[in-house]
């Protein structure tokens, strides 16, 4: 079995986050990183909307991010530290969309080590020098200058290591134009190492030391140490030389210090608490992380505590000292991994968890108002399953984490915002837009047709009808559209009108009998077809006169469609018409003066075309000649067929050729096409029984469904409020849409959960999810009104006689407020504290139908749902729950199982009894008509009784902890939390379970699901995947020997079972898979397997079907590998075998890296597959589309 790995959604938690003017231009962008993904955002400062510009996958872990710009330079580069052992600098290249590795220096071995650098970066603010260093010993500073040619030098590493040091945290210090110097966190446990009586560990302190990189000696010297009274976790970068005091601010546990050399006096500032708070009043607070913004004439911090409030820092100076630190209430947003200022006024906050943020700083003070940009989510669970009964699986997934957590639907398809709904008087059959002149941004008039008369609407603030257009309003319009520059037509089935600015119209008529059936218009042609397949072309002339051709074409065959593409720039008309015949045929036509209206090429078609459009698409992809890059795109012809396929063909701009054909099968009616902007580009807009959109993203093309309902004719849209916008019509509504998260291959409906959601079942019957919340360190909502009750007596025993009536009045105060825990965060209960609940949802409306509160500290772990052999239809909700759990060091008080009956159609949960149990039931599977239980170690079978569940039979040789059972017939499939997979088989007759068959690798399982009788995938915690089968001579009717008669080595207790499973696959993925699924993503697509990960990603492996396309994708692998390595240095066969050697799987990240090659590159592995580019990619888009989008 040969696998094929394809990213469905890539993560969305963002780890790193940087702003800078990385294109160079005035306008500030954001670099984030995303575990191994570069992505460029840009906030647009006119709607507040953030728009990604480019993501790259760089196969390794990113372990920091720094922006920096040489002194007097105007363009940010991006610095990058990873597991690769070497540090790499990149540039943005707008011109080509791309990020180009400028230099790349080796300096250790590759891997998340403890003293090789790339953990810590740090940058000297006049972009001088950067600073990587290790956890542990090791520090490297690069000299970054610039050649006489304006490149960026790097110099060869100064060291500044320091053995049996600990580094915290590593900051450059603004000195001005003095020598570089860099601040470091340090701990020096040597001392503490060589103590045996442990007295020096307990003493050991944390020390400040300044590092100065000497220019003129070019060496590094360890300038300053001072020992710290609390322990820090951070520094923050005070502006110095003429921009202020220079120095550090040390933020650590209750305090935040500034220091700085010479005669500055410590000057510390405790971190404030909230009023009332129901945390542990033990427990300290620490700043988690911060953003500087300096103008010209001052500067201020803002840090965010662990509750997620924002405090704004400000620092008091009198004559380059610092007199105090000030810091003030800012706002509550919730707790970020980053956050960045931009000058724009906007604050960028990358959430740890859930949603990230934009928003938008009204004025420094006291209010703010906000407004929200794109989404990030842990997946903790998954589930892919077609609950709403539409053609196409949603998929349920679980994310987020406390609070913030969230239960979300996943539909394939972009995201429609709807601007505006209007009724029209009828039905209508086809509307246009049109502008008044060709330098008009928006558009002027909204044509809507109808079977017998033509309506004009005038798009202003609101749309209302006109009369005084011009436009014949007696008749049904064929198309209208601008001509030249500011003239409009109208084309109806007796003729052509072209009205002028000044209102005058001229107008043709169809000769005899004759009507118009079908036409074609751009800029400054016209295309009629007449009843009979005769062809009549106009082409406007400088003085903006329409004139015929002289000829007449006459097709062999009745038309159906035409289609003409845009004039290019420069050029004085488009040189091709397409033209679809009855008789399943495509041609092209010339439209050039020297052999106008002569054949050029046709293509026979496996159906009849019901409609074309040429469309100029993928701007960045070609070069011309002289080798220059320009943004002239190919151009497609796209035919719509009548039987829902869509045929997408390159053609050839010189000669006319159609070639490359692509088809994709787009629903069940005759696909109708349109051309529409988006983001700047020309894309295509197909209609069948869903709508589609085909556009070009990042340089490679996506065929997307519009998640909307059908749709029957379109325009694209341009207004003031909706700058590129699609007016459709859907029976007698009109609609005015919107299309904003493009490159999105989801889109999302999320409903809002209490605690972190852990597992979750599908009732079979209704559909109904029950979700299990478990959150630790949190109060249930019954302590936490016991809690508060109790605070407020405190308040009013602790205030004296005259002050009792305000006590009581803050108390009632206190009572009575309800902060919102999704933005001010749950109080945080300490450790071994825990709250759970129970919850059925439906998750079509997403409305809880049932809510069970479990006690405080009861957490619950596990859940299923089954149905017992001695109770008939009845169906029953299983949930494991520990009592009184501590995590480190671990101890349990034991737990129970609650068994609840379903009742009213699965939508209410029926206390039935618990069962109390020993250890954790982390795991509990259905088995014929009983339920296997893992509590703690032991795999128990138990059946349902009166007053609990009964056990039946137990397993005591599982290693150390069930954490997943899976069945199927006899054989039960137990992962162990850190020893993999182990077989066991149920012997009715003896009832009795027996081992029979283990993996030899160690793996700490999070999640596993069967593929067929003998084979389990599997993932575990560090981000692999593996798929393991048992071989065929495996024998399952194993005895436990009760006599003891066997021979001792075939026992097998120490070496686990005598039967060892084989791997079939290895592959690492690079974040944790918290969900695996077999499953169908498409109506009539193939199996594939789905996984979802903790970072919010979500992709598929799929199997091969064929030896050669095995054999294709292995050398295209091969040669990208060589040709097109990784952007942060790391190599990318050893990433993808991270732990294991990467086995029988190709990487389709890297495959379709193709795509955003150079050209020449393309061409010479495309040459060494014996292929053309075109065919590579067409393989790569191939092998996507058939199992998934």
């Amino acid at each position: 079995m040969f696998l094929y790995n394809l990213t469905l959604q890539r993560a969305t938690g963002i780890s790193f986050a940087i702003h800078g003017n990385f294109s160079g231009t005035k306008q500030q962008e954001i670099v984030v990183s995303r575990g191994k993904i570069l992505e460029l955002l840009r906030p647009d400062p006119n709607t507040g909307k953030v728009h990604t510009l480019l993501t790259v996958e760089v196969f390794g872990v990113i372990r920091s991010l720094m922006a920096f710009r040489l002194t007097g330079g105007t363009k940010d580069y991006i610095v990058v530290g990873s597991d690769s052992g070497r540090i790499v600098i990149l540039e943005y290249q707008p011109s080509k969309n791309m990020f180009e590795k400028i230099h790349q220096e080796t300096f250790g071995k590759s891997g998340c080590r403890r003293i090789v650098p790339g953990q810590f970066l740090a940058v000297d603010p006049k972009g001088r020098a950067v600073m990587i260093s290790a956890i542990e010993k090791q520090k490297l500073v690069y000299i970054l200058n610039r050649d006489a040619a304006a490149r960026l030098t790097i110099s060869s590493p100064l060291e500044a290591h320091k053995a049996n040091t600990l580094v915290y945290h590593v900051v450059g210090v603004d000195v001005g134009f003095e020598n570089p110097m860099f601040a470091c966190l340090e701990m020096d446990y040597e001392e503490a190492d060589n103590d045996p009586t442990g007295e020096a560990a307990a003493n050991t302190q944390q020390t400040l030391t300044f590092y100065e990189l000497d220019l003129g000696l070019n060496h590094v010297v360890r300038k300053y140490s001072e020992p710290l009274e609390e322990h820090g976790n951070f520094l923050i970068t005070v502006p110095g030389g003429s921009d202020g005091p220079s120095g550090v601010l040390i933020c650590s546990e209750n305090y935040i210090t500034y220091k700085n050399f010479g005669d500055q006096p410590d000057i510390r500032c405790p971190i404030p608490r909230r009023r009332n708070d129901l945390d542990d009043p033990e427990r300290g607070m620490i700043f988690v992380c911060s953003a500087t913004h300096k103008t010209k004439s001052m500067f201020f911090f803002l840090a965010q505590t662990e509750q997620g409030d924002i405090f704004k820092i400000t620092l008091e100076t009198d004559e380059d000292m610092v007199t105090e630190i000030r810091l003030k209430y800012f706002d509550t947003v919730p707790v970020a991994a980053a956050m960045c200022v931009l000058k724009t006024g906007f604050l960028f906050v990358a959430s740890e968890f859930g949603n990230h943020d934009l928003y938008h700083t009204v004025h420094l003070g006291d209010d703010d108002e906000e407004a929200e940009s794109s989404s990030a989510m842990p997946l903790e669970e998954g589930d892919i399953a077609d609950l709403a009964n539409e053609d196409t699986p949603q998929l349920y997934v679980a994310c987020g984490r406390g609070p913030r957590s969230s239960l979300r639907v996943l539909r394939h398809g972009l995201e429609v915002s709807e601007m505006a709904v209007s009724e029209l008087p009828g039905n209508p059959n086809a509307v246009w837009t049109v502008r008044r002149h060709i330098e008009d941004e928006f558009d002027a008039y909204i044509i809507v047709s109808f079977v017998n008369a033509t309506l004009v609407l005038s798009i202003g603030e609101t749309v209302e009808e006109v009369t005084d257009s011009g436009f014949l309003g007696t008749t049904p319009t064929l198309s209208c559209s601008l001509l030249g520059d500011d003239a409009l037509v109208q084309v109806y089935p007796d003729g052509i009108r072209h009205i002028r600015a000044d209102k005058r119209v001229n107008e043709w008529k169809t000769p005899g009998k004759k009507t118009i059936v079908k036409c074609a218009v751009n800029q400054r042609q016209v295309v009629i077809a007449l009843t009979g397949g005769e062809l009549v072309y106009f082409e406007m002339d400088p003085s903006g006169q329409l004139n015929e051709y002289t000829e007449r074409k006459e097709m062999s065959a009745d038309v159906v469609c035409m289609s003409l593409a845009n004039v290019p720039p420069g050029e004085q008309r488009s040189r091709f018409l397409a033209v679809g015949l009855v008789d399943n045929t495509v041609r092209i036509i010339s439209l050039d003066p020297s052999d106008c209206l002569q054949p050029l090429s046709m293509q026979a078609l496996p159906a009849q075309p019901e409609s074309l459009c040429i469309v100029e698409m993928g701007g960045t992809e070609k070069q011309d000649e002289l080798g220059e890059r320009g943004s002239i795109g190919f151009l497609y012809l796209n035919i719509g067929l009548q039987n829902g396929v869509l045929l997408r063909t390159v053609l050839d701009p010189v000669t006319g050729d159609l070639s490359d054909t692509r088809t994709r099968y787009l629903g069940s009616r005759p696909v109708k096409l349109f051309r529409v902007r988006m983001q700047g580009q020309e894309a295509v807009l197909a209609m069948s029984s869903r709508s589609w959109l085909s556009y070009s993203y990042q340089s490679r093309f996506h065929l997307t469904p519009l998640s909307y309902e059908t749709l029957e004719f379109a325009s694209g849209f341009a207004s003031e409020q909706c700058p590129e916008g699609i007016v459709a019509i859907s029976t007698n509504t009109l609609r005015i849409l919107a299309l904003e998260k493009l490159g999105a291959v989801f889109n999302q409906v999320a409903f809002p959960l209490q605690y972190t959601p852990r597992k979750f079942v599908i009732h079979p019957e209704s559909n109904n999810l029950i979700i299990i919340e478990t959150d630790h360190n949190a109060y249930t909502e019954a302590t936490k009104a016991q809690r508060k009750q109790q605070m407020a007596e405190e308040m009013v025993e602790a205030a004296g006689e005259d002050e009792r009536e305000l006590a009581a009045e803050m108390a009632a105060a206190f009572l009575n407020e309800n902060l919102p825990e999704s933005i001010f965060g749950a109080p945080k209960a300490g450790n071994g504290q825990w709250a759970s609940v129970i919850r059925v949802m439906n998750p079509i409306q997403g409305n809880t139908l049932d809510l069970v509160q479990l006690e405080q500290n009861e957490a619950a772990f596990s859940v299923a749902v089954c149905r017992f052999s001695n109770t008939g239809e009845d169906w029953y909700v299983l949930v494991g729950v520990a009592k009184d759990l501590i995590l480190n060091p671990r101890s349990v008080a034991g737990g129970f199982v609650y068994t609840y009956k379903l009742v009213n159609n699965g939508e209410k949960l029926e206390f039935l009894h618990k069962t109390p149990v020993e250890e954790v039931p982390a795991a509990i599977a259905p088995f014929q008509g009983r339920v296997l239980i893992g509590v703690g170690k032991l795999l128990r079978v138990y059946d349902l009784g009166k007053k609990k569940l009964l056990r039946k039979c137990e397993n005591k040789h599982i290693a150390n902890y069930i954490s997943g059972i899976q069945t199927i017939g006899h054989r039960v499939i137990v992962s162990d939390v850190q020893e993999s997979f182990i077989w066991v088989r149920y012997k009715r007759n003896e009832n009795q379970l027996i081992i029979f068959a283990d993996d030899t690798y160690p793996r700490w399982v999070t999640t596993a699901s069967l593929l067929d009788y003998d084979t389990v995938a599997g993932a575990d915690k560090f981000g692999n995947i593996c798929v393991v089968r048992l071989p065929p001579n495996t024998n399952d009717e194993v005895d436990e020997d009760p006599t003891g008669n066997k021979a001792l080595w075939d026992r097998g207790l120490l070496n686990g079972a005598s039967q060892k499973a084989e791997v079939i696959m290895n592959y690492h993925v690079g974040e944790t898979v918290l969900s695996l699924q077999k499953t169908t993503l498409i109506p009539g697509g193939s199996e594939s397997l789905v996984y979802t990960t903790l970072s919010g990603g979500i992709g598929i492996l799929v199997p091969f079907t064929s030896h050669e396309d095995h054999d294709f994708f292995q050398h295209v692998e091969m040669h990208l590998r060589s040709e097109h390595p990784p952007l942060c240095g790391r190599d990318h066969l050893s990433f993808r075998s991270y732990y294991f050697p990467v086995k029988n799987v190709i990487d389709g990240d890297l495959c379709e890296q193709f795509n955003s090659m150079e050209p020449n590159k393309q061409k010479n592995v495309s040459e060494e597959l014996d292929r053309t580019p075109p065919e590579v990619s067409k393989k790569l888009e191939d092998i996507r589309t058939r199992y998934a989008f």
